[in-house]
């Protein structure tokens, strides 16, 4: 399982925010903010927070990616799809 939290960075963007000013905002750690950078998942408290002090819902800063589109993802990224 993966999540996808561009919509959360195009957020911060729109609201000229960097991902420190989150951090002080919700009081996330910095490891937190480094696995929602990979697309790890979080706990749901932390993308709670995250929507109480943005004042969105969770589908404004996260999608779940299924397993296959990410590895289709990857295949086309890099190139290695068997034909």
């Amino acid at each position: 399982m993966s999540m996808c939290y561009k919509k959360l960075w195009k957020l911060l963007i729109d609201r000229d925010m960097t991902r420190a000013d989150l951090r002080k905002e919700t009081g996330i750690s910095p490891a937190t903010i480094a696995k929602m950078s990979k697309g790890e998942p979080v706990g749901t408290s932390i993308l709670e927070r995250i929507c109480e002090s943005m004042q969105c819902n969770i589908g404004d800063i996260a999608d779940y990616v299924p397993k296959s589109a990410e590895a289709d993802a990857k295949v086309r990224k890099t190139g290695d799809g068997v034909r």
